[in-house]
C-alpha cells in the first residue's frame, strides 16, 4: 500500500478544488453564451398575462375618463386580482359605469335558458339581457351610454355565441356613433392553429356570425378588429390589448385561471376538444352534458363504446387515445338513460385537431350505426353543406379535412392582417 503525505494531500486537494471552479466557470460560461432568443423565451413563459382590464387599470381607465359606460360582462370578467370589472369599474375614477349587459349563461353564469333583464344587487345597476326578448341592445337600453365596454372570456370556437353578441353589440354601437372598448382576453386554444371548414356564407346564424373556421387563432380582440373590418361594421372600436400573451400559449401557460366560460365548459382540457365533440349533439350523440365530463366524453343508448373506442385509435389520431365508457347524464340528452360512451383522453395537447377528431367520430358513427346517426344534422354548428355531403358519401375523414385547405390558407393570410401578438 502507498502511503500518501500530508503534503502531496494538500496538493491534490487544491487540484480538485480547481479543477471544480473551472467545471462551474465553463457552465456559467456555456449559460451566458446561450441564445438571447432562448433566453427571452423562458422569461416570457415566466411572466404572468395581464389581460386587457388588467392593462386599462394601469392606464388609470384614462380611455373611458369622462365616459358614461355600459358594460358587456358575465362572471368571467375579472381583474388578476380576482375582483370583477364590474366592481372595477363602478369604482373607477372619472367612469360613469351606468348599465350592464350580459350574453347567454347570464352575469352569474347560472342559466343554461333564455333569461330575462334584472338588476345588479350589489351596484343597483340594470342587468340588459341579451340572450332573451331580444339578441341586441335595444335604443332604450342604450340611452345615454357613451361607450360600451366588452369584457368576457371566450371559448376561440366558430358557434360560441359569445362572440356574435360582441358583434351585434358593436353593430348597433356603430349605427348610434357609440365608442367600443374591447378589453382583450387569451384565446383558450392559443393563437397558432385554424381548424375546420369554413362556414358557408349563406349560412350566418346566432352560432356562426361571419365566414370563420371553427377555431380560428384568434383572441376576441383582434376577433372584433377582424368583423368590424371584414364585415364592414364600422364601429369606432378600441382593443385593449393584453401584456405577456404569445400565440403559442394554450390557456395553461397564461398563469390565469381558469374560470368556465359557460357551465359545461368546465375543464382546459374539455376546452381543447370541445369544438370536435360538441358538433355531435344535434345528431342525437350526448356531448357529455350532464356527467362529471363535458365534452371529454361521448355516447349514446345505441351506441357500443368499446367497438367505436377501438375504432378511433385504429386512426392513430395525433395527441388522442379513446376507451369505451359507458355513462349515465343527470340531465340532457338521455337523462337518466345509460349511454355506452368513449372517453377521450389527450396525451400531447399541441398535435390534437379537434375538428379532425370530429370527422373521425362521425364517419365513424355513420358506417356503424347509419340507422341513428344522421350526418345533416351535424350542419349547424359544421356549417358547411360540402363537408355534410362527403359524410353521407362515405368520402375518408382525412380526405374531408384536406378539402379544407384551401379556404383556411385564405382565411389565414386574411387573419394576419388583426394580429396584435
Amino acid at each position: 500500500m502507498v502511503s500518501i503525505t500530508g503534503d502531496l494531500l494538500t496538493e491534490l486537494n487544491r487540484a480538485q478544488f480547481a479543477f471544480i471552479h473551472f467545471t462551474i466557470f465553463v457552465a456559467l460560461l456555456s449559460l451566458g453564451s446561450a441564445p438571447a432568443h432562448a433566453a427571452s423565451k423562458r422569461s416570457r413563459h415566466a411572466a404572468r398575462v395581464q389581460t386587457g382590464v388588467d392593462v386599462l387599470e394601469s392606464q388609470k381607465f384614462a380611455p373611458l375618463r369622462g365616459k358614461r359606460v355600459g358594460l358587456i360582462t358575465n362572471y368571467t370578467g375579472l381583474d388578476s386580482q380576482g375582483r370583477s370589472t364590474v366592481d372595477v369599474l363602478s369604482h373607477a375614477s372619472g367612469v360613469k359605469l351606468v348599465a350592464l349587459f350580459s350574453p347567454e349563461h347570464g352575469l352569474a353564469g347560472r342559466s343554461d335558458e333564455k333569461f330575462s333583464s334584472s338588476k345588479d344587487p350589489a351596484t343597483g345597476l340594470p342587468v340588459h339581457s341579451l340572450y332573451g326578448e331580444t339578441l341586441r341592445p335595444t335604443n332604450e337600453m342604450l340611452e345615454g351610454i357613451d361607450a360600451l365596454v366588452f369584457d368576457v372570456q371566450d371559448a376561440g370556437v366558430r358557434f360560441y355565441t359569445y362572440t356574435t353578441t360582441m358583434a351585434y353589440c358593436m353593430e348597433e354601437a356603430a349605427k348610434r356613433n357609440i365608442a367600443f372598448f374591447v378589453l382583450d382576453r387569451p384565446n383558450p386554444l392559443g393563437g397558432e392553429i385554424v381548424e375546420g371548414p369554413m362556414l358557408d356564407a349563406d349560412k350566418t346564424n346566432f352560432v356562426g356570425y361571419f365566414p370563420l373556421p371553427v377555431r380560428y387563432g384568434l383572441t376576441i380582440g383582434e376577433l372584433a378588429q377582424l368583423f368590424n373590418a371584414e364585415n364592414h361594421i364600422g364601429a369606432d372600436l378600441h382593443v385593449i390589448a393584453m401584456k405577456n400573451w404569445h400565440r403559442n400559449y394554450f390557456f395553461e401557460s397564461t398563469g390565469i385561471k381558469w374560470i368556465p366560460p359557460s357551465p359545461n365548459l368546465r375543464t382546459t382540457k374539455g376546452s381543447i376538444l370541445y369544438p370536435g365533440i360538441e358538433i355531435l349533439q344535434n345528431a342525437g350523440v350526448s356531448v357529455g352534458r350532464g356527467t362529471q365530463a363535458p365534452f371529454e366524453e361521448f355516447g349514446a343508448p345505441w351506441i357500443n363504446g368499446d367497438d367505436v373506442a377501438s375504432a378511433l385509435n385504429e386512426r392513430h389520431l395525433p395527441g388522442l387515445h379513446f376507451t369505451a365508457q359507458p355513462f349515465v347524464p343527470i340531465v340532457g340528452l338521455y337523462s337518466g338513460q345509460r349511454c355506452g360512451g368513449v372517453a377521450v383522453r389527450i396525451t400531447d395537447r399541441y398535435r390534437v385537431r379537434a375538428m379532425s377528431m370530429g370527422v373521425d367520430i362521425a364517419v365513424i358513427l355513420h358506417r356503424l350505426y347509419p340507422q341513428q346517426f344522421d350526418p345533416e344534422k351535424l350542419l349547424l354548428l359544421l356549417g358547411s353543406s360540402d363537408s355534410i355531403q362527403q359524410l353521407q358519401s362515405g368520402m375518408p375523414p382525412e380526405k374531408i379535412v384536406a378539402s379544407w385547405s384551401t379556404a383556411l390558407t385564405a382565411f389565414d393570410q386574411i387573419r394576419r392582417k388583426y394580429f396584435l401578438y
